[in-house]
């Protein structure tokens, strides 16, 4: 993970770059079967070579909200079927690298819809959903790139062009490094889980100084995605931490296609989310007739549990059974919960509306009534206050003087018999 540069005061973010935390550039391969494709293990390793029996993402549009796809590389010829840039350094196409780590987003798309080198079958990167379509939104983040949009600003816009441009799924692998989001994303996010979109989004590397999972990952709605090495182990490197963790993908010796045509070895949850976002088109596409809730459901559930869900969520996932099993219906949608979280965090900086009327009667304080007037009648008739502060007590005070006086009176009487006697 790498972070973004600072706008002010504003906090500082971070785009997942998890190529910081060790890039391998490979050589180009042969033209045939070769170590690219073969070093892909989690298409086997994760059941996808069993869901493309059913489907490939095909039908499906996948938003990549990053640093830019370079389209023109062999294995997305064909894939980008529309972009745009938030940062007004790069080109209206989102297909032109901008910002610190411009090879990211390149990276990010191969993992995701890949087609494969060319015409020679089983060479070069194929992706997880190898006929979805995406969309390129670049986005430059970093020290000096040049823009003049702050990063907030640049993920809001960038996420609600990708709503109105047809995006099914937006894959998100950076990191605001703040538990907290600014108010602008509340709306944007709130956008696209009212158009039925599912926003996937990194949980963050711990090795690039993320201890913990940042927004987007915990904005509720969110399918936030967790590493894991390749043995299925919580990667302590390139995996941040956190309760808003949904599911876990693999997330150390990736390999991805670099602007240019170069291929790149790579660790980082930067991977993860596309590995997820790709599975996510893949069920879309095999249920088209499903809502987002019930897509991500598909995906939460049938993951296998790992261990803590702090560091794996509900666990690894599989992409066999998010395809192809049973799965009851959702108990709840990414809209209801970003709604509820706003209406509890934000409604002290909202006033109440007409939709949204007051629950109480708002308390008013009663003025205190007029004094009397020096002299009048009304002076000397006890009112309220004076009876409760005044004339009470002294009545109790004179009942207890009266009751002693009496049986001091009685025990004299007493004992005077007494004495007579």
């Amino acid at each position: 993970m790498r972070r973004w540069g600072r706008w002010g005061t504003a906090a500082a973010v971070a785009i997942v770059a998890a190529v910081t935390l060790g890039t391998t550039v490979i050589d180009a391969p042969p033209a045939q079967a070769d170590q690219i494709r073969d070093m892909q293990y989690w298409l086997a390793d994760y059941g996808f070579d069993e869901a493309w029996l059913s489907t490939k993402g095909a039908g499906v549009t996948v938003a990549v909200i990053d640093t830019g796809i370079d389209g023109s590389v062999a294995e997305l010829k064909g894939a980008i079927v529309g972009g745009m840039d938030a940062s007004g350094i790069g080109t209206q196409n989102g297909q032109t690298p901008v910002g610190d780590n411009s090879q990211h987003g390149t990276m990010v798309a191969s993992l995701l819809a890949g087609r494969g080198r060319g015409p020679v079958p089983g060479s070069g990167v194929i992706g997880v959903a190898p006929e979805a379509e995406l969309l390129a939104a670049s986005v430059a983040f970093g020290t000096n790139t040049g823009s003049t949009v702050s990063n907030d600003d640049q993920i809001a816009t960038a996420v609600r062009w990708a709503v109105d441009n047809g995006a099914d799924v937006i894959n998100m692998s950076l990191t605001r490094n703040t538990l907290d989001w600014p108010q602008s994303w509340d709306d944007a996010f709130l956008y696209a889980f009212e158009h039925d979109v599912v926003v996937v989004a990194a949980a963050g590397n711990r090795g690039a100084g993320t201890a913990a999972v940042g927004a987007p990952a915990t904005i509720p709605g969110v399918l936030t995605v967790a590493g894991v090495d390749r043995d299925g182990d919580a990667s302590f490197d390139a995996s941040s931490q956190g309760i808003t963790i949904s599911v876990a993908a693999p997330s150390e010796d990736l390999v991805g296609v670099v602007p240019g045509g170069g291929y790149a070895k790579w660790d980082g949850t930067s991977g993860a989310a596309p590995i997820v976002s790709g599975l996510v088109a893949l069920v879309r596409s095999a249920y088209p007739e499903l809502g987002a809730a019930d897509v991500i459901n598909r995906v939460v559930s049938t993951a296998v549990p790992r261990g803590a869900v702090q560091i794996y969520g509900n666990g690894l996932i599989d992409a066999d059974a998010a395809v192809n099993a049973e799965v009851a219906a959702a108990s709840t949608d990414p809209e209801t919960q970003l709604k509820e979280w706003v209406h509890l965090h934000r409604r002290a900086a909202v006033a109440p509306s007409e939709e949204e009327p007051a629950t109480r009667e708002p308390i008013v304080a009663k003025a205190d009534p007029p004094a009397p007037e020096q002299g009048s009648f009304a002076s000397i008739i006890p009112n309220s206050f004076t009876m409760t502060t005044v004339v009470v007590p002294i009545l109790v005070l004179a009942g207890f003087a009266i009751l002693i006086v009496l049986l001091g009176i009685g025990a004299t009487r007493h004992f005077r018999r007494i004495l007579r006697r």
